[in-house]
């Protein structure tokens, strides 16, 4: 099983921190999303701002996943 979770107002449209699921690459990450979510949810969490990581490793494109990896979506951080 992947752990997915959702921080700060990811976590707000989603409604959840989190959620387990199986998958073997992001992509597969992004279609049990796109099953999961209303569209205009998942066009927030596939924004272009939006970053991902794989156990607290920033990355960039689709990768492999394996049992117990972590993928954490991370929208903008704003600041003043």
């Amino acid at each position: 099983m992947i752990s997915v979770k959702f921080f700060a107002q990811l976590r707000e449209v989603t409604g959840t921190e989190g959620f387990e699921i199986d998958a073997l690459d992001l992509e597969g990450v992004y279609q049990v999303l796109a099953d999961r979510y209303p569209a205009e949810v998942f066009a927030q969490l596939r924004g272009d701002n939006v970053r991902i990581a794989i156990n607290q490793e920033l990355v960039n494109g689709n990768r492999a996943l394996a049992a117990g990896d972590e993928v954490a979506l991370l929208p903008p951080v704003t600041g003043g």
